[in-house]
């Protein structure tokens, strides 16, 4: 079992910045986190993901050189720098977590490949 805690969303202006975090209860098990989001009427989008064993990052185009998610290991914690906040930024963020896969697929976009996921926390720019 894996708990997360995500933290950090609030309301900025366009051009501003968030740190979102995500307080894992547990790591050991853990292949990936991924950040996610979903803004009502839409689809859930993946916005980035960290593979924790090489330490390697994706990013979603729309997100592409604005964000950065990194790990702090002691802490179990995975963070989102979300920079140059855009309006259509604004949603609801989930981190989630693959425990299942040992080996890259590809789809770390895929809200398929995570079966842990926290409780969210809002994100809203404002123009």
């Amino acid at each position: 079992q894996v708990q997360l805690v995500e933290s950090g969303g609030g309301a900025v202006q366009a051009g501003g910045s968030l740190r979102l975090s995500c307080a894992a209860s547990n790591t050991y098990s853990t292949y990936c986190m991924g950040w996610f989001r979903q803004a009502p009427g839409k689809a859930r989008e993946g916005v980035a993901a960290f593979y924790l064993g090489p330490g390697t990052a994706f990013y979603g185009d729309s997100v592409w050189g604005r964000f950065t998610i990194s790990q702090d290991k002691a802490k179990n914690t995975v963070y989102l720098q979300m920079n140059k906040l855009k309006p259509e930024d604004t949603a609801m963020y989930y981190c989630a977590a693959d425990t299942v896969r040992r080996t890259y697929d590809g789809r770390w976009s895929s809200d398929q490949n995570y079966n842990y996921w926290g409780q969210g926390t809002q994100v809203t720019v404002s123009s």
